[in-house]
């Protein structure tokens, strides 16, 4: 049996022991990424390694850690009521305001992670606060993220672009644009329907603070004190560091989480115990034994072999489900990186329009950042005060599942089977 058909098949098994016996996935993972990197593989402590995400580690545990001090001392009390005041108290608005926000950042240069780092522990902290389901919230903060990804001038339409124009392939820097943009515009449509979005039309604010006597009195309501002022100016200094400085959001985080500390260690001090560490641990090992899949070979082999047959319409919807199951796991500029070269034999053939088949190999590899293992969805799953962490977890599987499932679908058949290109 082929080594890289062992490593998958280890993978499927991490997944039925984690789902079956309510072992962290995590630590499951890291035991098959030495089992199989050592034994099948061949490769040392260096070569397993070499695929922990230390980046992600570090935005994981800075973020959920910055943003604990801001639970702790009100901070993000006093931001969820002034975003009510911003629409109105209309709470149906709020998803799509956070939406918005994160197709903002991401269109104008942010990578997307780090526009979800800043935009998802605020909006997940309304969620908890008025009863809005975290899935929806999260979900329309991670689409709203992807669809701005694509403008000419954000981080993931240089990338593919340039890839494009190196490949010497036709290319649509528009195309792809809009069509990230509207495919993650109708899904979290979708999202908004079906988990109680519509129902929050029926609701305002206030009707939820007129059942709520007295908290704002022990809270400290909106009141500005001085832990709150320095804790706004900590997330504001992390917005313009990430995004006009183009520094690390967990190093970052970090750093202004200590000065915090420092001057205000009574709120802060259960900071630390609040950092999502079984999730960090979850993630870390998942990706960990991604990388060793991507060292031997594994994630090539799967996509020569599809880029290999003779029938370029199913070729091409293949690589679409490739890259969204990749991407679900890995590095979604990674994948794309790597799917798009494969695509060029078949494309050459000129019977698949190049520019509906890129556009829709860039929407599979990264709407499914919905994924809790992918950087978005884990910063999701971490940031979401007071849920069950581990249904809140299977609740984000499960739909970047039906996302994998349905999505390189879909886009398949709308820009690729028409020819666009």
């Amino acid at each position: 049996m082929p080594a890289e058909l062992i490593s998958i098949l280890v993978l499927v098994v991490v997944f039925v022991i984690a789902t079956t016996r309510s072992v962290n996935m995590g630590a499951l993972a890291f035991a098959a990424a030495f089992g199989v990197g050592e034994l099948v593989a061949g490769l040392d402590a260096d070569g397993i390694f070499a695929g922990f995400p230390g980046d992600l580690f570090v935005v994981l545990v800075g973020i959920t850690y910055l943003f604990a001090i801001a639970r702790a001392n009100g901070t993000t009390d006093w931001l969820v009521h002034a975003s009510i005041r911003l629409v109105g108290g209309r709470t149906a608005l709020i998803p799509w305001v956070m939406f918005v926000i994160t197709a903002v950042l991401t269109a104008i240069g942010a990578v997307s992670p780090a526009a979800v780092a800043i935009v998802a522990p605020i909006a997940l902290s309304f969620a908890s606060r008025y009863g809005i389901s975290p899935l929806l919230m999260g979900a329309m903060v991670v689409h709203g993220a992807q669809g701005g990804g694509f403008s000419p001038i954000s981080i993931y339409g240089s990338i593919v672009n340039g890839i494009v124009e190196r490949e010497e392939l036709p290319g649509s820097e528009l195309t792809l644009f809009f069509a990230s943009l509207l495919a993650n515009l109708v899904i979290a449509g979708v999202v908004f329907v079906l988990f109680g979005g519509l129902r929050l039309t029926r609701r305002d604010v206030a009707d939820d603070e007129a059942g709520r006597p007295g908290e704002d009195a022990e809270d400290g309501g909106s009141r500005l004190d001085p832990a709150r002022v320095a804790t706004l100016a900590a997330l504001a200094a992390l917005v313009v560091a990430v995004l006009g400085f183009d520094l690390d959001a967990g190093l970052t985080a970090v750093a202004l989480a200590v000065v915090l500390s420092t001057f205000w260690p009574e709120s802060s001090r259960k900071a630390v115990g609040e950092i999502a560490w079984p999730t960090v641990l979850l993630i870390c090992g998942v990706l960990t034994y991604v990388g060793v899949l991507e060292e031997m070979g594994t994630i090539t082999w799967a996509g020569e072999g599809v880029g290999g047959i003779g029938v370029p319409l199913l070729a091409a919807v293949l690589l679409c489900y490739i890259g969204a199951v990749v991407s679900a796991f890995a590095s979604s500029v990674g994948i794309m990186g790597a799917l798009i070269p494969l695509a060029v034999p078949f494309l050459a053939q000129g019977e698949i329009g190049a520019v509906g088949m890129i556009a829709a190999l860039a929407v599979s590899a990264t709407v499914v950042d919905v994924s809790p293992f992918s950087t978005n969805g884990a910063l999701v799953l971490a940031a979401a005060p007071d849920v069950d962490r581990d249904r809140f977890f299977r609740q984000l599987m499960i739909y970047g599942g039906i996302v994998v499932a349905v999505v390189p679908a879909a886009v398949w058949l709308v820009l690729v089977v028409p020819g666009f290109g």
